[in-house]
C-alpha cells in the first residue's frame, strides 16, 4: 500500500517526470496536430459511411472519379499518421494524467471526465482502426458501428477539451520560449515519425509510391489481373457460372429482360479506366470493358430517376447487394463489366460479370452479379 500511494503523491510524480519536455508547451502544440488530425479523420469519416449507408434523402454525386479514394485514403494514412502524435502527447501529459487528487472540484471532475473519455475513445478508434486495416477482429463487436458512434464521442470529448484549454494553449503557443531547443527537437522527431508513417502507407493508395508501401495491408498491382482483392469466390462461397448464368433485370421495368453471357457481349461494349478504392485505405486502378448500365436500363424501358439494386451470387454479407442511385447509372463510366486490363474478369474479380462506377467505396462495386432489381 505504501509504494502503490507513493506512485499517486504528486512529490513522487514530480521527482519521476523531470523532463522539460513534460510541459504545456510540447503539450499545446502536439493537441493542435491532434485536434487537426482527428477532425480530418472524422470528417473523411463520416463522408465514407454515408457514402456506404446514406440515408434516403442523400445522394452522392458520381464525380468527381476519385473523390472516395481521395478522402478514404486520407482518413486511413492520416489515422495511422496520427498514433505517433497520440503516443507523444500522452507521454507529455503523463504526469498530469495521474495526478492526485484526482478532482478538486465539480467543475474539475467534469473536465478530467471528459479528458478520460478523450484519452479512451482516441485510443480505441486508432486500435480498432488498425484492426481493420490488418483484416484482424479480435473484438467481439461490430466494427463500423463501434467506429463510427465512438467518432461522436471522440469529437464531443475534444470540443470540451479545447474549450477547457484554449487559453491556456493559446497565452503559451503565442509566448517565445527562452530554451525551446529540446522542445522543437522532440516536434520535429514526433513530426518525422508520423512523416514516416505516412509515406511507407501512402503508396497503397498512389501508385508512383508503391515501392515505399511497407506498412499497408495492399500494393497496387498485387492480386489477380494486377489487382487487389479482399474476398476471393471462394470465401464468398461462389462457383463458376456455368452456360445457364443469366443477368436478370427485374422490377418497375417497361420489360423484364434475362442476358445471358453472350447476349451482354453482344451490346456495344466500352472502356473505362476507374479505381477500385477500399474502406481500408487502398486504391488500386484498372481498365474495365463492358456494357454501360444505362443501356441495359434502357433497353428494359426504365425511367430516368429510377433508383436500381444490383444482387450478388454471393450468398450471405453485408454487401452481396447495394444500390445504384440515378446519378451513377446515368453516368457513363458505370458499367456491367465483363473484362478487366484486357482479359475476361477472374472470378475473384466478379466473373461472370460485376459492377464498376466511379467514385464508389470498393464494398459497393458489388461482384457476381445475376440480377438489377429496378425500385
Amino acid at each position: 500500500m505504501v509504494r502503490g500511494t507513493a506512485l499517486l503523491n504528486p512529490a513522487a510524480i514530480g521527482r519521476r517526470f523531470t523532463s522539460r519536455l513534460h510541459d504545456e508547451r510540447v503539450a499545446a502544440w502536439l493537441g493542435i496536430a491532434l485536434g487537426v488530425s482527428f477532425t480530418t479523420a472524422f470528417v473523411t469519416g463520416l463522408i465514407s459511411h454515408f457514402m456506404q449507408h446514406p440515408p434516403d434523402w442523400m445522394v452522392w454525386p458520381s464525380r468527381p472519379v476519385g473523390l472516395y479514394s481521395v478522402t478514404q485514403g486520407l482518413h486511413v494514412i492520416g489515422g495511422l499518421a496520427t498514433i505517433p502524435l497520440l503516443l507523444a502527447k500522452l507521454w507529455t501529459v503523463y504526469p498530469k494524467l495521474f495526478a492526485w487528487p484526482p478532482f478538486r472540484s465539480a467543475g474539475h471532475a467534469a473536465e478530467r471526465l471528459a479528458v478520460l473519455v478523450l484519452v479512451g475513445t482516441s485510443l480505441f478508434q486508432l486500435a480498432t482502426g488498425l484492426f481493420n486495416i490488418a483484416y484482424w477482429y479480435p473484438f467481439p463487436f461490430n466494427f463500423p458501428v463501434a467506429h463510427y458512434w465512438t467518432s461522436y464521442l471522440l469529437v464531443g470529448a475534444l470540443v470540451v477539451h479545447v474549450a477547457n484549454q484554449w487559453a491556456t494553449a493559446r497565452r503559451t503557443v503565442m509566448t517565445r520560449p527562452e530554451d525551446g531547443v529540446w522542445r522543437r527537437g522532440f516536434l520535429l522527431t514526433v513530426a518525422a515519425t508520423s512523416g514516416v508513417v505516412a509515406l511507407t502507407t501512402v503508396g497503397e493508395a498512389f501508385r508512383p509510391l508503391a515501392a515505399l508501401d511497407l506498412l499497408a495491408p495492399r500494393r497496387p498491382g498485387t492480386g489477380p489481373q494486377g489487382l487487389p482483392v479482399n474476398k476471393t469466390a471462394q470465401a464468398a462461397g461462389v462457383t463458376a457460372a456455368g452456360p445457364a448464368w443469366r443477368l436478370r433485370v427485374t422490377g418497375r421495368v417497361g420489360r423484364e429482360l434475362s442476358l445471358s453471357l453472350a447476349d451482354l457481349r453482344a451490346l456495344p461494349q466500352h472502356t473505362v479506366r476507374l479505381p477500385i478504392s477500399c474502406v481500408e485505405g487502398w486504391t488500386a486502378w484498372g481498365t474495365w470493358d463492358g456494357v454501360r448500365l444505362r443501356d441495359v436500363l434502357r433497353a428494359a424501358g426504365v425511367s430516368g430517376g429510377a433508383r436500381v439494386r444490383v444482387e450478388s451470387l454471393e450468398r450471405g454479407g453485408a454487401y452481396r447487394s447495394s444500390w445504384v442511385d440515378a446519378p451513377h447509372w446515368h453516368d457513363e463510366l458505370t458499367l456491367l463489366a465483363l473484362g478487366l486490363n484486357g482479359e475476361p474478369l477472374a472470378p475473384d474479380h466478379g466473373a461472370p460479370c460485376r459492377l464498376i462506377a466511379p467514385n464508389r467505396p470498393g464494398v459497393l462495386q458489388t461482384k457476381w452479379l445475376t440480377e438489377v432489381v429496378v425500385a
